[in-house]
């Protein structure tokens, strides 16, 4: 996992990104998936209501580096959500129901979305899948990649789906970097497909990660400076 963790920095790093590492916190195993108790946009960010009592805590730790850095910081004013239900479109911001994401977490992250110019919309995450980006990626801002589960037209609006091979589902959960998709290593089909629609991918090393369920999306948090 730490060897995983590691490649995953370096990656980012090569890829032109400033990346600092937060302080590791023992107490919350789970802290490695930063994604999840907080969303950041250009303007400024929010602070989630993990759906896992076990990562509650994480939230009050990872607060203060987010004040640093943002002006803006809103605090979800109830019920639960995770980072990990909510994909960014260029048009909307879709925010999937989940174990881990209530419907009141989600109608709280509406109203905080909307104090940063955001628009958000309630999806509903199948039953079986932990978070509603495990089964989808944004690979440009008219394509999204899915699982079958996720195959769903009036889902995502007017984007573009192109579905993972059977067998490859982990595969949807990718990293679009400036020019680059990073894509789970385990899944050459997969690859092999994102290439031939134009993209440059780089295969990353995935496999104890994804033991919990988790993906390429969750251990950071991304925006672009001002």
């Amino acid at each position: 996992m730490a060897r995983e963790h590691g490649e995953y920095r370096a990656v980012l790093e090569r890829l032109g990104l400033a990346v600092e590492l937060l302080p590791a916190l023992e107490e919350y195993p789970d802290s490695i998936f930063v994604e999840d108790p907080a969303l950041v946009f250009g303007p400024g960010a929010i602070l989630l209501r993990p759906g896992a009592a076990s990562r509650a805590g994480e939230v009050a730790q990872l607060a203060p580096h987010l004040r640093a850095r943002f002006g803006h910081v809103v605090d979800l004013a109830e019920g639960f959500a995770d980072g990990g239900d909510v994909l960014a479109t260029p048009d909307e911001v879709l925010i999937g129901l989940s174990a881990r994401t209530d419907r009141a977490g989600a109608q709280a992250l509406m109203a905080a979305l909307a104090e940063l110019g955001q628009r958000g919309r309630i999806v509903a995450t199948p039953p079986g899948v932990l978070h509603f980006k495990t089964g989808c990626g944004m690979l440009d801002e008219e394509t999204v990649i899915v699982t079958q589960a996720l195959d769903v037209p009036e889902m995502f609006g007017g984007l573009r789906r192109l579905m993972v091979p059977e067998g490859e589902e982990p595969a949807a959960n990718v990293l679009r970097i400036r020019d680059h998709v990073l894509v789970d290593a385990r899944c050459p089909r997969t690859i092999e497909m994102v290439e031939h629609r134009g993209f440059a991918t780089v295969a990353m090393p995935v496999a104890e990660i994804a033991r919990i369920d988790a993906g390429l999306s969750c251990m950071s948090l991304r925006w672009r400076a001002a």
